[in-house]
C-alpha cells in the first residue's frame, strides 16, 4: 500500500476504535430515515423474505464497495444467503494483506464496520438486518478457533471442572459456541452485559 493511501486506512481503524460512538451517532439518523420512508414502504408490494435478504446483500455490497474505493483497497465482494441470513464477504487476492486493516485487532474494526453496514441497510430498506460481514476470511478462521476453544471447555466440564466461563464475544461468535456445546450434550448460556457478555458452559443437571 502506498504512503498516500495510509491516512484513509487509518481513518477506518479509528472508526473501529470508536465503534460505540459511531453507532450511537448514526443510529438516530437511521431511525429517522426509517420513519421517513415507512409510508413508501407500506405502499410497495410486500417483499418475500428471500427478496428482502437479496436486497440487504445488494445495499451492503454497494456500501462496502464505496468504502474500498475510499481506502483504495482491492477486493472482490461475494454475497450469499443461507439459513435466513445474508453473508457479505470481501475476498482478498492471495498474499494481499492490505484488507487486514479492515479487520483490526481481534476483529474489532470488522465488528464496527459490520454495524455500520447494518445501519446502512436499515436506512435504505427500513428493515433491521442480521447481516454478517466478513473480510479476508477472518470469520472462517475465527470460527475454527472458537470451535477449538469450545471443545476444550466441553472437555473440562466433562472432567468435572465446570462451569467454564469463556472470553467475552459478540452474538454471532456466541452462537457458534452454543452450537458446539449443544452437540456435545452440555448446557451453555450467555451472561454479562454489553462488551462483557460471554458464554458459560456447564453440565446438564
Amino acid at each position: 500500500m502506498s504512503e498516500q493511501n495510509t491516512p484513509d486506512v487509518q481513518n477506518v481503524e479509528q472508526q473501529g476504535e470508536q465503534a460505540d460512538v459511531a453507532v450511537e451517532q448514526t443510529s438516530e439518523q437511521a431511525d429517522v430515515a426509517v420513519e421517513q420512508t415507512s409510508e413508501q414502504a407500506d405502499a410497495r408490494p410486500r417483499a418475500t423474505a428471500a427478496e428482502r435478504l437479496e436486497e440487504e446483500g445488494d445495499v451492503a455490497a454497494d456500501y462496502v464497495e464505496e468504502l474500498l474505493d475510499i481506502a483504495d483497497l482491492d477486493g472482490d465482494i461475494d454475497i450469499e444467503v443461507r439459513d435466513g441470513r445474508t453473508y457479505v464477504s470481501v475476498i482478498a487476492d492471495e498474499g494481499d494483506e492490505a484488507l487486514q486493516d479492515l479487520v483490526g485487532r481481534n476483529g474489532k474494526t470488522l465488528e464496527s464496520l459490520q454495524e455500520l453496514v447494518r445501519l446502512a441497510v436499515l436506512a435504505s430498506t427500513g428493515h433491521r438486518s442480521r447481516l454478517i460481514l466478513d473480510v479476508a476470511g477472518y470469520r472462517t478462521r475465527r470460527g475454527a478457533e472458537l470451535r477449538t476453544i469450545a471443545d476444550r471447555a466441553v472437555a473440562e466440564v466433562k472432567d468435572g471442572k465446570g462451569p467454564v466461563h469463556l472470553e467475552p464475544m459478540g452474538a454471532y461468535e456466541r452462537k457458534i459456541v452454543h452450537d458446539v456445546v449443544a452437540d456435545a450434550g452440555l448446557v451453555s448460556e450467555s451472561e454479562g452485559e454489553g462488551p462483557h457478555r460471554h458464554v458459560v458452559i456447564s453440565a446438564d443437571d
